[in-house]
C-alpha cells in the first residue's frame, strides 16, 4: 500500500517535472540550446500568479492563465533580446548567455521583490480522500489533470496545426524550412511562447503543491527538469513527458522509503546511469553523423 501512495505522490509532482521539461526539449529540439533560463522562467510564472491572486484577487483559473501569458511574453522577449543575435554563433556563446540571463532573471527577482521567501495563498479547496487505505489530495488531483490537460494540448498544436509543422520542419533542417517559405524566426519565437508558457503554469501549480515561491526556486526544479527531457531523448516531447513522470515517481519513492535528504542526488544518479547506457535517452535514436 505504501508503494501505491508513493506512486501517487510521484505521479503528482512527476506532472509538474514534465511541464518544465517540455520547454527544455521544445527549445533543444528546434534550436540545439540548453536554455538554462527556462527554470527562472517558470520562477517567474509563480510569482505572476502569486500577485494575480492577492493583488488582483484573481480565482486559480484566470491566475493560471495570467501566469501562462506573461512568461510566454517573457519567453519571446528573452529570445529575441538575448539569442536571436546570436543565433550563428558558437554555440558556447549561446550556452554562456542562457546562464547570464539566468542569473539575470533570479537577481532582478530579488532586487524587486526581495529574497525572501512567500507564503502561496490557499487557492484550492485542501480536501483529502482516503480510498482503500490511499490518501489522495484535491490539490493532486488538480495538478495532475491540468498538467495532462496542458500535454494534450501541446501534442495536438504539434502535430495537428500549421505552426506545429513548422516547428518540426525547423527543428530538423531549419535552411531547408526557410527555402520552403517558413519563417523561422516567427517560429522559434513561438517555440519559446509555448515552452515558457508550461514553465508559467507549473510554477503556479508548484507553488500550491509547496506552499511557498522564492527568487532561487527555479534552480534545483529546472536542474531535474533538464534530467528529466535528457531521460527520455531531449528533443523529443512525448520523451520528456515521459521522463518528468519516471523522475517525479523515483523521487517520492526515494523520499518514502530511503530519505528526503536523497531525492535530489537520486535525480542525478538517474542523469549519470542514463547517460552511460543509453546517451540519447530512453525515446532518443543514435544517428550518425556525417565526416
Amino acid at each position: 500500500m505504501q508503494f501505491v501512495q508513493q506512486l501517487i505522490n510521484g505521479i503528482s509532482l512527476g506532472s509538474i517535472y514534465a511541464l518544465i521539461a517540455l520547454g527544455y526539449t521544445m527549445v533543444y529540439g528546434i534550436m540545439k540550446l540548453i536554455n538554462f533560463a527556462h527554470g527562472d522562467i517558470y520562477m517567474i510564472g509563480s510569482y505572476v500568479g502569486f500577485f494575480a491572486i492577492t493583488a488582483m484577487g484573481l480565482p486559480f483559473v484566470p491566475a493560471i492563465l495570467a501566469a501562462m501569458v506573461m512568461t510566454g511574453i517573457l519567453g519571446m522577449v528573452v529570445e529575441r533580446l538575448a539569442y536571436k543575435p546570436l543565433r550563428h554563433s558558437p554555440k558556447i556563446a549561446i550556452l554562456t548567455t542562457a546562464i547570464g540571463v539566468s542569473l539575470f532573471l533570479e537577481y532582478t527577482t530579488m532586487l524587486a521583490l526581495s529574497p525572501q521567501p512567500r507564503t502561496f495563498p490557499h487557492v484550492l479547496d485542501n480536501s483529502v480522500y482516503h480510498i482503500g487505505g490511499l490518501v489522495i489530495s484535491f490539490q493532486q488531483i488538480v495538478i495532475f489533470l491540468i498538467s495532462v490537460v496542458l500535454m494534450l494540448i501541446l501534442t495536438y498544436v504539434v502535430n495537428y496545426t500549421k505552426m506545429g509543422k513548422a516547428m518540426r520542419a525547423v527543428s530538423y533542417d531549419p535552411d531547408a524550412a526557410q527555402l520552403m517559405g517558413i519563417n523561422v524566426d516567427k517560429t522559434i519565437s513561438f517555440t519559446f511562447c509555448i515552452g515558457s508558457s508550461l514553465a508559467g503554469a507549473a510554477g503556479v501549480l508548484v507553488g500550491i503543491y509547496y506552499n511557498s515561491i522564492e527568487p532561487l526556486m527555479g534552480i534545483m526544479p529546472g536542474m531535474k527538469a533538464f534530467v528529466a527531457a535528457v531521460l527520455g531523448g531531449i528533443g523529443i516531447i512525448p520523451g520528456a513527458m515521459t521522463g518528468g513522470i519516471i523522475l517525479g515517481v523515483v523521487e517520492a519513492m526515494v523520499s518514502g522509503f530511503i530519505s528526503s535528504t536523497f531525492r535530489d542526488a537520486a535525480a542525478f544518479a538517474i542523469l549519470i546511469i542514463i547517460l552511460l547506457i543509453k546517451p540519447t535517452g530512453l525515446f532518443g535514436k543514435n544517428e550518425r553523423e556525417k565526416v
